[in-house]
């Protein structure tokens, strides 16, 4: 079959996953490898139309033919897959069964450990296949949402640092991806052990080298830009940030020098007070609780006698009470009733009732009923007589 769009596109179509339509495939592909560029344009445009299972299947097709090309030392298809299989890897990653992904991480495991392309191409894929990954695991919005189901705020300073930043992430993996392309292509033209063909030939490709080189220029250019913007924009951050430091930090220079001027004022205040209080009242001991107590105790209370004073000796004999089996009287006598020779100014006498001790005092203003004469001296009843007439 001759080589033309239709062919290659009719190829691609009745692909399958089996061994066989895969290596036949390869093989017929492999065959016309100085159209390898066409062919992987028309790769890349069938893989786009395609589902999530044809699209693995033509993965397969690439990596059959990739490391056919690596092991007969034939880079053409190496060289036309290069600039465009991270893409391709993410269109047939993005939105496919995990059973599928699954199978698509395990191709792209087998490049890395067989070295099927170039450093800067595989870490492509492989930044493209964990940005895929995060995006899936992640909430909708990057940074305005949360895994919780909340709403999280953005500080509004940080806003255009974001954009620039997934501006930077998103073109930096494919820029890459071209420099390589387009440094091989220019090697390649102008690598002075490669015949020079023919003139149209000749011109020709060095149309499509300038081609090449512009669209990697230009995606350089972008990609610049947009770094430019995110180094003015973290800039611009980082000085706001250090001119708050440096107030902070002038601050809190203040803050210091003043909080060492208050502490001398207390301490020179707390000695004045320890001076007013005196050598006496400031070397008090301190008991259990740390408080500090004087080393004397105040004077306890003068207590009032129970018993009144004793009488001056006096010739006067006082009189003998009679004693009663049942209960002893009291008498007192008053300052009126006591007779001259009397020096206290009154006199107890003890008396028990039921058992027990009592004294009674009896005022000067109250006279005590005797009920009668029993048991009085006849001398003394005589004067109380007397005194009770005047």
């Amino acid at each position: 079959m001759a080589y033309n769009d239709d062919s290659v596109l009719a190829r691609l179509s009745s692909l399958n996953e089996s061994h066989d339509s895969i290596a036949t495939a390869a093989q017929w592909i492999m065959f016309h490898r100085r159209h390898a560029e066409r062919t992987v344009q028309l790769w890349v445009q069938r893989l786009k139309d395609s589902s999530s299972t044809k699209r693995l299947s033509l993965v397969y097709l690439a990596n059959e033919v990739a490391q056919q090309s690596k092991i007969r030392h034939k880079d053409d298809f190496i060289i036309a897959f290069s600039p465009v299989i991270a893409e391709a890897l993410s269109i047939a990653y993005k939105g496919a069964p995990a059973e599928i992904q699954g199978k698509l991480k395990r191709v792209v495991d087998v490049w890395k450990e067989r070295t099927i392309f170039e450093g800067p191409i595989q870490a492509a894929v492989d930044a493209r296949i964990e940005e895929l990954d995060k995006s899936r695991g992640a909430p909708k919005s990057g940074f305005g949402g949360s895994p919780f189901g909340g709403s999280t705020s953005i500080p509004s300073e940080f806003a255009p640092l974001i954009v620039a930043h997934q501006t930077v992430g998103k073109l930096g993996p494919p820029l890459k991806t071209t420099i390589v392309a387009a440094d091989h292509e220019y090697e390649k033209q102008t690598d002075s052990s490669t015949p020079v063909p023919s003139a149209p030939v000749y011109a020709a490709r060095l149309n499509g080298l300038l081609k090449t080189l512009a669209n990697a220029e230009n995606a350089v250019a972008e990609c610049v830009k947009a770094r430019e913007g995110l180094i003015f924009g973290l800039e611009k951050l980082l000085d706001a940030n250090r001119a708050a430091l440096e107030e902070e930090k002038a601050a809190a220079t203040q803050l210091v020098k003043k909080k060492t001027e208050i502490e001398e004022k207390k301490h020179q205040v707390e000695v004045a007070i320890m001076r007013a209080l005196g050598p006496s009242e400031s070397n008090g001991a301190q008991d259990e609780d740390g408080a500090t107590a004087t080393s004397t105790e105040p004077n306890r209370p003068e207590m009032e006698a129970l018993t009144p004073p004793a009488a001056d000796e006096d010739p006067f004999d006082p009189p003998t009470p009679v004693h009663e089996p049942a209960q002893e009287s009291h008498v007192s006598i008053t300052e009126e009733q006591r007779p001259p020779n009397l020096s206290t100014p009154y006199q107890t006498i003890s008396i028990s009732s039921n058992g027990s001790n009592k004294r009674r005092r009896i005022d000067d203003d109250e006279f005590p009923d005797l009920g009668g004469d029993d048991g009085i001296d006849a001398d003394v009843a005589e004067m109380l007589k007397q005194d009770a007439k005047t």
